[in-house]
């Protein structure tokens, strides 16, 4: 089942600076091969629901080997099965009504 996520991955622990940690998470996402985009308060990811999965799952695997002690993580998940449709389209759809109005 394909699966659009938002991701947000909070290290705890560790200090108040967590971008170190983030990056980590970033380069876990490269490593998979599935698309995503970073924004300011999380990450979107775009692919197979068990691989969007397996994703997260060595993300916190990762942080724990970094010495993250605890890791609090928020996730929204979306599916469809009417069409397919990627981040870039639901971001563009979402602009061209924009501009329509």
């Amino acid at each position: 089942m394909r699966l659009l996520a938002e991701l947000c991955v909070v290290p705890m622990g560790v200090g108040v600076s967590v971008s170190k940690y983030i990056a980590e998470c970033q380069k876990v996402l490269e490593q998979s091969g599935l698309e995503f985009e970073l924004h300011a308060y999380g990450t979107n990811i775009e692919g197979e629901w068990d691989d969007v999965m397996e994703a997260v799952k060595k993300c916190h695997q990762t942080l724990h080997q970094l010495g993250v002690p605890r890791i609090h993580t928020t996730m929204k998940l979306g599916t469809r099965i009417d069409k397919s449709q990627s981040l870039q389209e639901k971001v563009q759809q979402v602009l061209s009504q924009r501009h329509d109005s």
